[in-house]
């Protein structure tokens, strides 16, 4: 018999743990050299170029007299130069009864979009919690049900949501209304409830791929130490799931800030209630002669997305590139 024998590395054993280290090193490696060549970073540049353009037009035309937008494109800006601030003074201080006034509806997109990001930030942290390490009858067969349900257009779910608000949320508005007049009739909460139910399926998924790769050891180890399980939650897993909690909030303020839709439905479009985008869809006229304030209105209400981007960008990738990985 040959005397030669193959030290194979043996889970567990350090040989074993410094094989997979280097493994996973070398991975990383390998994709980090393909995402950061030159043809990856001229792709790249060619998208935000693509991506960035229109934005920008949107940024010239809003310093530009409403004149010279109405009959010249924001490219000939050389050949038909002319500036003004006229557009955002209208926008922001006028008093006049016909000026945008986007005080009222900056407030409401505010006091929309704060909850209908917390709320279900919340409830789909705990319930990614309970997917990823509480083992109950059926758990495998709801997480994927409440994975498919991301399949399901939201359109689809308007009209059954907003007769089962009609029928059972609007009486008890009403009633609080009645007793407390100083609450008003019709409130943020159909709107809270809706963005709610329409986040929870993609933000269970994507923080239960960040919480289940938590080690488990470390969640053993506080059980034997005679954690509960909230006590695990709120200890170890909620700040070690930081990163995805603020990527999935960018996600969630940003659709909610820049929605329309569902607003719309649910809050009845009136003043008190409505958000901002839907006063800047009515910025045009009746008859869009108004487009200039539409452009300046526009990149006023990009300042509240671009602060909570900015502040929470250090998180973004690692939140996005949570759970995509094993090892």
């Amino acid at each position: 018999m040959s005397d030669n024998v193959v030290d194979l590395p043996i889970p567990g054993t350090a040989k074993g743990k410094a094989d997979s280290t280097a493994e996973v090193v070398g991975k990383a490696s390998r994709v980090k050299r393909r995402l950061t060549s030159r043809t990856a970073t001229a792709v790249a540049l060619v998208i935000a170029v693509l991506w960035t353009l229109p934005t920008f037009g949107l940024f010239i035309s809003s310093f530009r007299p409403a004149g010279l937008i109405s009959t010249t494109g924001w490219w000939t800006i050389f050949q038909n130069p002319g500036f003004t601030l006229a557009n955002y003074q209208e926008v922001l201080f006028s008093t006049s009864q016909s000026s945008p006034q986007l005080g009222a509806y900056f407030v409401n997109s505010l006091a929309i979009a704060i909850p209908a990001t917390l709320f279900p930030l919340v409830i789909a942290a705990m319930a990614a919690y309970a997917f990823a390490w509480i083992k109950f009858k059926w758990s495998g067969a709801l997480f994927v049900l409440i994975f498919a349900l991301q399949i399901v257009p939201l359109q689809l779910a308007l009209i059954p949501l907003l007769q089962m608000f009609t029928q059972f949320l609007r009486p008890g508005q009403i009633w609080i209304h009645e007793l407390i007049p100083m609450i008003p009739e019709q409130g943020y909460l159909p709107v809270w409830i809706a963005h709610t139910i329409f986040a929870l399926p993609l933000a269970i998924f994507l923080l239960h791929n960040f919480i289940s790769e938590i080690p488990g050891e470390v969640i053993e180890a506080a059980r034997v130490d005679g954690a509960s399980h909230g006590q695990v939650f709120f200890r170890i897993v909620l700040p070690l799931a930081v990163p995805a909690l603020a990527s999935f909030a960018i996600f969630q303020f940003l659709w909610v800030w820049n929605d329309l839709l569902v607003a719309l439905i649910f809050s009845g479009g009136t003043q008190d209630v409505a958000p901002l985008t839907q006063r800047l869809a009515e910025l045009t006229g009746t008859r869009g002669q108004d487009w200039q304030r539409l452009t300046a209105a526009a990149f006023v209400s990009l300042v509240v997305p671009l602060i909570v981007f900015f502040s929470l960008q250090r998180y973004f990738v690692r939140g996005l590139l949570a759970g995509s990985t094993k090892g």
